[in-house]
């Protein structure tokens, strides 16, 4: 803290040379003739050429009068007769007044305004940092107790407010306390377990408290209904991608946070985090198949999916017709949201591919395929029967809402048909 006020003195008597210093330096004499006496001189010759002009005849007396009279006339207005006793004795002791009042506010001020909008305490802070002090001693986190105990009163008073619990639990995560954090996330899913946020941050705390961060059961869970709510949430996807890779499925893992990758902004910060993640799934992938040429590979699947490695056993593409009930038209507008997107009969729920459209665009042809996968996995080929559906979303959100309009294909086998339709001809109550 003393190096501080130390260099800020240095600084203070640094800003005092360039501001107070010019001020001291004595004014240059001058030596230019007074205004007065230039004025007095110039009407003495304008006279004497005025005296001149009347003895040669150039001017007559009339003439000469008025002419004199307006030269007298402008000397007294020029010539005001009020010039200084000690003009240059005046202004050294004005400098001299201006250089000490600027002497003893400049540092008072700079002083008064650090103590008033400044954070001394940081300074403090910083040298226990320095010394590797933990940071209960440094009182940072004082800042984050005083956070919780407003929350916890915040609760008390209204025990329903989601975002509050969320709140908190992001708040004792960041404390390092991640058994409270799961604790108030719970609170949180159980007030709203059908918001996407809520469920994935329930997922994230869980596994945040087991020692191997792992990702099975209820997270796994939780993180396919956020995918079948909104396949193209990107916390879910990133979820997903993290489910393949702790469970050995590294190329898959490459491959899911690959396609999030492509999505964030080119030199971000999380655009390199998220590609130290890909390089390293990647590296991780190379050697897997390095090993599996000389070992027998066994596969281990995620939890209610199937492997990258799996035999397709259907199609990996296949042709979807949209269309709207006529009956429904009126109850439809064309920047409507449309989501078409092909589940498995039997297995998990999650979408195995998805598009997006709008409703003024129908009736539609599309595609959907393996490269629209939502999760590793979870290939459109790796199933033989699948059923279609498309539904028109007036909230633009993938998680269906009452009074959304929905239609459904028959179950087709994609061993033998690559073509289906949909009408939309039902709301969802």
């Amino acid at each position: 803290m003393i190096i501080f006020w130390i260099l800020a003195a240095g600084l203070i008597g640094l800003a005092f040379l360039f501001v107070v210093m010019p001020l001291l330096r004595p004014t240059p004499e001058q030596h230019e003739p007074a205004q007065d006496a230039l004025n007095l001189e110039v009407f003495g010759q304008r006279l004497q050429e005025l005296d001149a002009d009347l003895e040669s005849g150039y001017l007559d007396r009339a003439r000469y009068d008025a002419a004199r009279h307006d030269l007298e006339r402008d000397l007294l207005h020029d010539v005001d007769g009020s010039q200084p006793v000690d003009a240059h004795g005046a202004s050294r002791l004005g400098r001299w007044t201006l250089a000490l009042l600027l002497a003893l506010a400049l540092p008072g001020t700079a002083t008064l305004l650090y103590l008033q909008l400044g954070e001394p305490t940081v300074i403090e802070r910083m040298e226990l940092a320095a010394r590797g002090l933990p940071a209960e001693d440094q009182g940072a986190d004082q800042s984050m107790e005083v956070l919780v105990q407003r929350l916890a009163k915040r609760l008390e008073d209204n025990p329903d407010d989601v975002e509050g619990w969320l709140m908190m639990g992001r708040t004792y995560f960041a404390l390092k306390r991640p058994e409270d954090g799961l604790e108030a996330v719970a609170s949180a899913y159980r007030l709203a377990p059908e918001r996407l946020d809520v469920m994935l941050a329930y997922a994230e705390a869980i596994a945040a408290n087991r020692p191997d961060r792992s990702l099975e059961g209820k997270p796994a869970e939780l993180v396919r209904a956020a995918l079948e709510l909104d396949p193209q949430n990107v916390n879910a996807r990133w979820l997903a991608g993290l489910m393949a890779f702790q469970h050995g499925q590294f190329q898959a893992a490459a491959v899911a946070w690959q396609k999030i990758l492509d999505e964030f902004e080119p030199g971000s910060q999380e655009a390199a985090e998220l590609q130290e993640m890909v390089d390293e799934a990647r590296r991780r992938a190379g050697i897997a198949a390095a090993k599996a040429a000389t070992e027998e590979p066994v596969a281990v699947p995620v939890e209610g999916s199937s492997d990258e490695s799996t035999e397709a056993v259907g199609a990996e593409r296949i042709e979807v017709s949209v269309s709207l009930d006529p009956a429904l038209a009126a109850e439809v507008a064309p920047e409507d949201t449309v989501f078409v997107f092909a589940r498995a009969t039997s297995g998990p729920a999650m979408p195995l591919a998805a598009q997006r459209l709008q409703a003024g665009s129908l009736p539609a042809t599309l595609a959907l395929d393996d490269s629209m996968a939502m999760a590793p996995g979870m290939r459109l080929s790796a199933h033989a029967e699948i059923q279609v559906t498309a539904r028109v979303s007036r909230s633009g959100e993938a998680a269906p809402q009452p009074g959304d309009l929905e239609g459904q294909s028959e179950t087709i086998d994609t061993r033998e048909t690559t073509a289906t339709a949909v009408v939309i001809d039902r709301a969802l109550p």
